[in-house]
């Protein structure tokens, strides 16, 4: 099956307010853009995203948060964001952090219909015993904190019960993709990115190099074509549209 669509806003078109999305990405790396910026530009609003982090420098998802198009994140890190602190801390947002591997294993679990597992991570703390914020009320006060959750003891150790992750969409990019889907990513854009397309029902990847069925080793293959609805074909200026969110120098 050809899955290519000619446009980012045909990849989207089907996506209305209120949807969820799990959006792929680790920092500035692997973050499907364009696919970004195609839902900012069709107007919806009131989104619930699932991602590692909520953008940065005016990229990735920054582009909706500033826009004031999402209403919830769950996520494992804020960084210096500090458009995301604002709405957070004001009560504009709502925002659930949870470990990093916790998130990336909520994520792989719902993708491969596990509803539940069971954790050490988070065990004695608010992860697990709940009061974490989860909207501020504008004022400094908390007005929804997160609930406690399930504490079993599995030989001799505790663990905190986890639910699995579903949404409505889900946004990748990857370094090559075919026409049926099956996808490889590049280094660190490996670290969120099949995860996130693995929990969508609808799956969209963004593509820097589309390859024809067949050129890609199937031991190569990183994402199988089956988690994936939709394959958008980045322009070279696209591909090579790469930002970098701390230079450093050495000696």
């Amino acid at each position: 099956m050809d899955k290519v669509v000619a446009t980012a806003a045909d990849a989207v078109a089907d996506a209305g307010d209120g949807a969820s999305f799990a959006v792929g990405g680790f920092g500035l790396s692997g973050v499907p853009n364009e696919l970004i910026r195609a839902l900012h530009t069709a107007g919806v609003t009131d989104l619930h995203v699932v991602s590692n982090n909520c953008g940065a420098m005016d990229s990735g998802l920054a582009v909706l948060l500033s826009a004031g198009r999402i209403a919830r994140v769950t996520g494992s890190y804020i960084g210096a964001n500090k458009e995301f602190a604002r709405q957070y801390l004001g009560g504009e947002l709502e925002v659930e952090m949870i470990p990093q591997g916790t998130l990336a294993e909520r994520l792989r679990a719902g993708g491969a219909g596990i509803p539940a597992f069971y954790t050490p991570a988070g065990v004695g703390t608010q992860v697990a015993d709940g009061g974490l914020p989860w909207r501020y009320d504008g004022a400094g006060g908390v007005l929804v904190a997160s609930p406690p959750k399930e504490v079993r003891e599995f030989d001799g150790k505790e663990y905190v019960l986890e639910h699995g992750i579903r949404t409505d969409f889900a946004l990748v990019r990857a370094a090559r993709g075919d026409r049926h889907g099956n996808l490889v990513f590049a280094k660190s854009a490996r670290n969120f990115n099949p995860l996130a397309a693995m929990a969508g029902r609808v799956t969209i990847a963004e593509v820097e190099e589309l390859v024809e069925p067949g050129a890609i080793d199937p031991d190569e293959v990183q994402l199988p074509g089956i988690f994936v609805r939709r394959v958008l074909a980045l322009t070279p200026e696209q591909a090579a549209d790469k930002g970098i969110e701390k230079r450093t120098v050495s000696s």
